[in-house]
């Protein structure tokens, strides 16, 4: 096991955020913040913002690199969306990120989860970003049109990977399905911002790493982001390299380069992580 450089540090100390967390179970909500083991929990808690994790904490895939509990996951919550807009005007929130679960086992992926929940929102809120960050829903263009519908500022869909690494690394998806709904949904709808994110350190080199970015640049992805894979625990994938400060500078560079709208490389880098002050950039 390769011991982790002086960069990068996971401790977090909660104690002081209990009201935050008490608000949270007394909604009976998830945030991937938890479900994840996110190591930036405490700076994000501090901020009083969180991604909301919708229906249910249980996946129905099993992907090596995810802590997210699998199996077979219960039906979604019947209040559930009402609960995230009440939360969330509660905290006084400006941008929202959603992100769930993959649902393979619901007939429309749980996309009606996400609708309902983008509509409550609006009501209470009607000037908050709201930011998706969704699977791939199986690549369901019927099920992407009903999302795009609702006209989220932000659609991240995250790649994660290189694609040599995906039957290792996300078994039961697709690097081509992945780049294909970020495709889609700019063609359906260009006003939306489309976003992808990807960990590195599972065994990826640095020319498939910008190999990666020129892909999503191709897919019309607007935003990218990259972060060291860190092992949520003994039963995931192990470390394979730590990346140094200064390659994450590279690699952002290399995708500043090639003319995306945002780029954001560093360690301890996730998909929403600072998500609104990104986005002040170009809302």
């Amino acid at each position: 096991m390769l011991k982790k450089p002086s960069w990068i540090t996971t401790t977090v100390d909660l104690t002081s955020f209990q009201d935050l967390i008490s608000k949270i179970r007394g909604f009976d909500l998830h945030v991937v913040c938890f479900e994840a083991s996110c190591p930036n929990i405490g700076t994000c808690f501090h901020k009083k913002t969180a991604t909301f994790l919708i229906l249910g904490d249980i996946c129905s895939r099993n992907c090596n690199f995810c802590g997210i509990k699998h199996g077979l996951p219960s039906a979604p919550a019947p209040n559930e969306p009402k609960a995230v807009a009440k939360l969330v005007q509660e905290l006084r929130l400006k941008h929202i990120v959603i992100t769930s679960v993959t649902r393979d086992d619901l007939s429309d992926q749980g996309v009606s989860q996400y609708i309902q929940t983008i509509r409550e929102i609006k009501k209470t809120l009607p000037n908050a970003v709201i930011e998706v960050l969704i699977p791939d829903f199986q690549g369901r263009r019927e099920i992407l049109i009903q999302l795009i519908r609702e006209k989220p500022e932000i659609v991240n869909h995250n790649v994660e990977t290189v694609p040599r690494l995906y039957p290792l690394v996300r078994p039961q998806a697709n690097y081509l399905r992945s780049l294909e709904v970020l495709r889609f949904i700019k063609q359906q709808s260009p006003s939306i911002y489309t976003k992808s994110g990807l960990m590195i350190g599972l065994g990826e080199t640095k020319e498939e790493v910008q190999s990666l970015l020129q892909d999503l640049k191709q897919a019309r992805c607007d935003i990218v982001t990259l972060g060291q894979y860190l092992q949520p625990s003994k039963h995931q994938m192990p470390v394979q390299k730590y990346y140094s400060p200064q390659e994450f500078k590279e690699f952002e560079q290399f995708g500043k380069d090639l003319g995306f709208l945002h780029v954001s490389a560093a360690p301890l880098i996730r998909s929403s992580y600072n998500a609104e002050e990104f986005s002040k950039e170009f809302l």
